[in-house]
């Protein structure tokens, strides 16, 4: 235990704000303003999912698309003059229409609510054991933001993957990984959302992060799903009670740029 303790310790002290690239979080660290990190930081974490060069290009193509102004942009985004915009764009399961629906969901949410922050807490209680139910109930408030009122958007394939369900196993690693972003704070992590305490976050498990996390004992389970999740995060709050997330970055990367833990 205390063998694995240091080397976590090791890496997460090693892969500090010099050694972030590649990293979908190079992007909101471009802006300043709470509303721009937060909002940059979301539409990042909902492509951060294939090839990391391929992330990273098309995150390069949609901030030029946006500008210096992220909340600007999406306050004042109507999808009818400006879908166009996104009209050459895709990535993996999105095509163009599900990146134009998403900034329509965002500008919802921007207009009614005002931040991502006030509509997320709405669904999130202090005895809450972890993020769990807030994060389903988000996720299928953000789907209803597409098909309210008859609006005619088509509810895609590409559309359910930006916004998967706990309730229903998945993983939700990226919408794990915005929250990762937005509550903890440290070299990497903005912090921005103290309403929320870092300890009921639950690691965002891709391929990477199961592999090393199963080398290393802390999971048994085979298939990447929501108890993996929590599983992983249970076994690591041994090393970190209060903090057990601040390990992702390194583990991630290391499985990532496949280095030796």
């Amino acid at each position: 235990m205390n063998a694995l303790k240091r080397k976590l310790d090791y890496h997460y002290k090693y892969f500090d704000k010099d050694k972030i690239s590649p990293d979908p979080l190079e992007f909101p660290r471009m802006y300043q303003t709470p509303m721009d990190i937060e909002a940059v930081g979301f539409i990042s974490s909902v492509f951060a999912y294939g090839r990391v060069e391929q992330i990273m290009s098309v995150l390069n193509r949609l901030v030029s698309i946006i500008g210096p102004n992220p909340g600007e942009f999406i306050i004042n985004y109507n999808i009818k003059a400006q879908a166009k915009l996104f009209s050459d764009l895709k990535h993996r399961f999105y095509t163009s229409y599900d990146i134009s629906i998403l900034f329509y969901i965002l500008h919802q949410v921007y207009t009614h609510y005002g931040s991502i922050k006030r509509m997320f807490l709405l669904y999130y209680f202090e005895q809450d054991r972890n993020l769990k139910e807030p994060v389903s109930f988000f996720s299928n408030n953000m789907i209803s933001l597409i098909s309210h009122e008859h609006r005619g958007y088509e509810v895609t394939r590409g559309l359910e993957f930006m916004f998967p369900d706990p309730a229903k196993g998945s993983a939700c690693k990226r919408m794990n990984l915005f929250l990762r972003w937005m509550v903890r704070r440290d070299e990497l992590d903005f912090g921005l959302w103290k309403e929320i305490p870092k300890d009921k976050l639950v690691i965002p498990v891709d391929t990477h992060v199961a592999r090393i996390c199963s080398e290393l004992g802390l999971t048994t389970l085979k298939n990447v799903s929501w108890k993996m999740a929590e599983e992983i995060t249970e076994n690591i709050r041994r090393y970190d009670r209060n903090d057990p997330v601040k390990y992702d970055f390194a583990i991630c990367h290391i499985g990532m740029r496949k280095l030796k833990f």
